[in-house]
């Protein structure tokens, strides 16, 4: 029995009878829980420990205070749906900044559970399930329905004294809680498409390390930040419980953002999938979540000389016909990282579209191909004009 189980079982028991009142309020009972709980230090072995999230009546709820938000263009991650939040301790808040992720205090929490709908054809074990983009029926009612979805996993980047920490945790069979993971872990599921068509992988959860490898964005200093909580990203509505709202006045307004500009002010990046805004705009916001924390002046990958991220003007350093500073396998034998008007022949588009792991882009958080978003940057390279001289 691990450390806690014969604690949380007299919670259960002391809850499903009525009985033990006083034991079972000053525990956390389900039906009575405790407010958020912030570990300065250590390694909680479970989500439940920080009662951010709760599982209650069927449904994955949030805790009090804790603040749900969403990005105009998201991470792709083997097309798995996210439930991103925020928590800070009562009176402190984040200071705004215009291109940086917001300089949060010591205390923050910030949640991003990774979760697909269920198939209804599935086999009822949580391993075959639905590839799509909807989640307008996800976060009804300020919850998700566990009978609808699959939780996979829940990342924690925490503020401490020392910095920011990733904590990785895995959900367990029964969907009532997770468990830390700090060495990774690795789940075989097979998605449905609207087609009818089926597509079997191995979902990764990242270790420790391969978190920080991500979310290290300066490589000097090699520090983890937030990568989503720019304002460019946040900078949208956001349909809560009560009503649609724009992001950065509702963190204001519940006192976990100083310093904001009305939104008209702030930076905004494109909805990838919204046709009705600019190819250009859509491409570079994808580029920017997807490849510009690593791909930047400051990033790991400032000495390939190629910048993803928005600040980068079009030209040479976004990859226009810059041939690569290395050849070997990750440019598939072409010449030009974008090749205007031929995206078969860019050494971006090839990456993109890659699942071998000596040459794919991103290196990590993937294993499938994103058949949509390398249609989108494949469309943008073939609207380019020029050429590039060999």
């Amino acid at each position: 029995m691990k450390p806690g189980d014969a604690i949380r079982r007299l919670v259960r028991w002391s809850c499903a009878i009525g009985g033990l009142l006083a034991l079972s309020g000053f525990l956390g009972c389900a039906r009575a829980p405790g407010p958020v709980v912030f570990h300065g230090e250590g390694y909680p072995e479970r989500l439940s420990d920080w009662r951010v999230l709760l599982v209650r009546d069927d449904r994955l709820q949030l805790n009090q205070g804790v603040v749900p938000y969403d990005l105009n263009t998201p991470l792709f991650s083997d097309y798995a749906h996210k439930l991103r939040t925020i928590w800070m301790p009562k009176g402190r808040a984040a200071q705004y900044r215009t291109n940086d992720a917001f300089d949060f205090p010591v205390g923050t929490i910030i949640s991003k559970t990774f979760y697909y709908p269920r198939a209804a054809s599935g086999t009822g074990d949580g391993t075959t399930l639905l590839r799509n983009y909807d989640v307008s029926a996800d976060f009804s009612g300020g919850a998700l329905a566990l009978d609808r979805v699959h939780l996979v996993e829940t990342r924690l980047l925490v503020r401490r004294e020392s910095g920011w920490v990733a904590l990785p945790y895995v959900w367990n069979a029964a969907q009532d809680d997770a468990e830390l993971a700090r060495a990774g872990d690795e789940k075989p599921l097979s998605l449905v498409a609207a087609d009818g068509s089926r597509e079997h992988f191995t979902y990764v959860v990242p270790n420790a390390n391969q978190c920080a490898g991500c979310h290290a964005t300066d490589n000097k200093a090699r520090a983890i930040q937030p990568i989503g909580l720019k304002a460019r990203h946040l900078n949208r509505d956001y349909a809560y419980a009560e009503g649609v709202e724009n992001q950065l006045l509702r963190l204001a307004r519940v006192g976990y953002l100083q310093g904001a500009p009305a939104p008209a002010q702030a930076p905004r990046n494109a909805n990838w999938r919204d046709a009705s805004q600019p190819l250009a705009d859509r491409a570079r916001a994808y580029l920017d979540i997807n490849c510009g924390h690593c791909h930047n002046p400051k990033g790991p990958a400032n000495t390939s000389g190629l910048w993803l991220d928005m600040a980068t003007p079009f030209g040479e350093r976004l990859g226009y016909c810059k041939p690569p500073v290395a050849a070997g396998q990750g440019t598939g034998d072409h010449k030009f990282d974008l090749v205007p008007g031929h995206p078969q022949d860019s050494i971006l588009s090839y990456r993109l579209a890659s699942t071998d792991p000596g040459a794919m882009m991103p290196e990590l958080g993937r294993d499938l191909r994103h058949e949509d978003g390398v249609a989108l940057i494949n469309a943008w390279i073939a609207a380019m004009p020029g050429a590039c001289v060999p």
